[in-house]
């Protein structure tokens, strides 16, 4: 197949015009030759025999007359074992590599194999000779970390084939030859464990796409009780610059009842990013006792880089996650934030002179934020297993308005939204979700009347402070400010978690409805006080011995002794 080549006829940042002969796609990788660099760009618009490109780095020196390179490829990435562990940026260059063989200053055209191609891994056939196979279908398997990390059919064969042969059990590289299958056309095709996948066609390959129903546990109690997420499902928190956005999310990966993390830091100050690629090597993983970094893949790309590179991290992380989706297994990814990610595309479509839409937003915003979030799901594969990609995105709205337009286009297509608060940042509650601002369209595990009921206290008792605040506590009734109180205690001992202390950092399931089942008997008790003073009194004691007992282990002595005291007090 003849490749296309062009000139570029304009410069305008990370923009270029080039004329070109022959055959282009849409989203089409080329290579701008200049000197001894080959730089890669993406074709984003083409118009008669120009093609509008948006090239991944720097174009410093990059001049009229330059020639550019078609690859007949849309930008893609490799898929196959060794993804697990790896930090890349948004072209799935292995960052780590490119850092111990350039060291700090990184040169620009320089792209590194985003897998070992010289790691042996012990491959496990599925199938025989003969088999009938079509895309997706499992050949064999290696063991990747604590996952058996399925060989399959590439995605983008169509049609059935069979199996001529297939290799025995043995120690195979991602570049070897591992099966050879025939078309129904007699044409042969060599497999090794690895192929490409372009990052913008989702990877539709199962027999049905569910709706989400099953709770995804994140043990946080606010989320899993008041505010679920369904594994599968989609969510977003907004919030402010240092309202906790970035915690929340490594807590949530941690913890979270999940097979796969998939972080994609797209757009993030630089800082941000060496903190998470600090922190996550540190992590201990409460499901192996090993780091987490061991089921995570890190997605980062900085504020600093590139805009085109900023917009392919998140497709890059959503391809990653699809994949791994295709093994039965239960994947997380967490964009964080969003909301860079949608300047990058006001960026690209100003250089465009694309008409724009509210706030200088390209006017294809809402679709673009939809067609994100539509790649999750829970599927049913060709081996009848399920499997999950959630999605949870950030928003930094500019001071905190939730009006403007990302977080309004991201709120018409998740199913929950955790907005975090400024002021609740500030008082040191953490998680700082503000619980009159937050929903959920998924079904939690707790009784929902319960919740509805509890969810009724806390705005009564917002609706009481408020009016405290104008009249004063003298001027409040002794039952409104029982209601006040009670809404401070359920926020005080169940909405906010310590998240530097080993127990209630995370509460399982269990423990969850056990403690709230108990805060329910404090709500809907009615306690007589005459005095204000008194009932401020007795409400602070109760709660710190709740909080007293958030910090013991579930079921030990402890527990137990700490919930008889609890007892003791409500009886008398």
């Amino acid at each position: 197949m003849n490749k296309s080549k062009g000139q570029i006829t304009s410069v305008q940042g990370n923009m270029i015009t080039v004329y070109f002969d022959g055959d282009i796609i849409q989203n089409e990788v080329g290579y701008v030759l200049t000197g001894e660099e080959r730089l890669m760009a993406e074709v984003i618009r083409i118009s008669a025999n120009i093609a509008y490109m948006q090239v991944f780095e720097d174009t410093k020196g990059v001049k009229v007359g330059d020639r550019v390179e078609f690859s007949s490829k849309m930008l893609s990435v490799k898929l196959g074992p060794g993804l697990l562990g790896q930090v890349y940026d948004g072209l799935q260059n292995p960052l780590p590599q490119l850092a111990e063989k350039f060291d700090f200053f990184l040169p620009r055209g320089v792209h590194l194999e985003p897998l070992d191609e010289k790691k042996k891994w012990e491959f496990t056939p599925l199938i025989k000779t003969k088999a009938k196979v079509t895309k997706g279908t499992p050949l064999g398997f290696v063991n990747e970390g604590i996952f058996k990390h399925y060989i399959m059919v590439p995605f983008n064969l169509e049609g059935e084939f069979e199996v001529k042969g297939i290799v025995d059990k043995g120690e195979y590289s991602v570049k070897e030859e591992i099966a050879e299958i025939k078309n129904q056309r007699g044409e042969t095709i060599k497999l090794t464990m690895v192929f490409d996948w372009p990052i913008k066609v989702p990877i539709d390959v199962y027999k049905e796409k569910f709706t989400p129903q099953e709770p995804l546990i994140t043990k946080i109690r606010i989320i899993d009780t008041f505010f679920p997420v369904a594994k599968g499902g989609t969510y977003c928190i907004p919030g402010p610059f240092g309202a906790g956005k970035t915690v929340l999310q490594q807590l949530t990966s941690r913890y979270a009842e999940i097979d796969i993390v998939i972080v994609a830091a797209c757009g993030e100050r630089a800082g941000e990013v060496v903190e998470t690629l600090r922190k996550f090597p540190e992590l201990i993983d409460p499901r192996t006792g090993k780091s987490l970094m061991e089921r995570t893949i890190i997605i980062c790309n900085t504020s600093s880089m590139p805009v085109a590179a900023r917009d392919a991290s998140v497709y890059t992380g959503a391809t990653l996650g699809e994949y791994y989706r295709q093994m039965g297994l239960n994947v997380l990814l967490l964009a964080d934030s969003t909301s860079r990610w949608a300047q990058a595309m006001r960026e690209v479509s100003g250089r465009l002179e694309e008409i724009p839409g509210e706030e200088a937003y390209p006017a294809y915003l809402e679709s673009r934020i939809a067609e994100f979030y539509e790649r999750s799901g829970l599927v049913s594969i060709n081996n009848n297993e399920k499997g999950s990609l959630t999605i949870g995105g950030t928003v930094s709205p500019a001071g905190g308005n939730f009006e403007e337009p990302v977080t309004q286009a991201t709120l018409k297509v998740v199913g929950a939204f955790h907005g975090l608060s400024r002021d609740r940042a500030n008082a040191r509650c953490f998680p700082s979700i503000d619980p009159m601002d937050s929903w959920s369209r998924y079904k939690g595990f707790i009784n929902p009347e319960a919740v509805k009921m509890a969810k009724s206290i806390l705005h009564n008792g917002n609706e009481v402070h408020q009016m405290m605040k104008v009249v004063g506590e003298e001027g409040t009734s002794i039952e409104d400010f029982i209601v006040y109180l009670k809404a401070e205690f359920l926020d005080s001992v169940y909405l906010q978690q310590n998240g530097f202390d080993d127990v209630d950092a995370a509460t399982d399931l269990s423990r969850q409805e056990y403690v709230f089942n108990k805060i329910l008997v404090v709500l809907n008790k009615e306690f007589s006080f005459e005095k204000k003073e008194e009932a401020r009194e007795k409400f602070y004691e109760l709660r710190h011995l709740f909080i007293d007992w958030n910090y013991n282990e579930f079921g030990s002595q402890d527990f137990k002794k700490q919930e008889k005291v609890i007892d003791d007090f409500l009886q008398n």
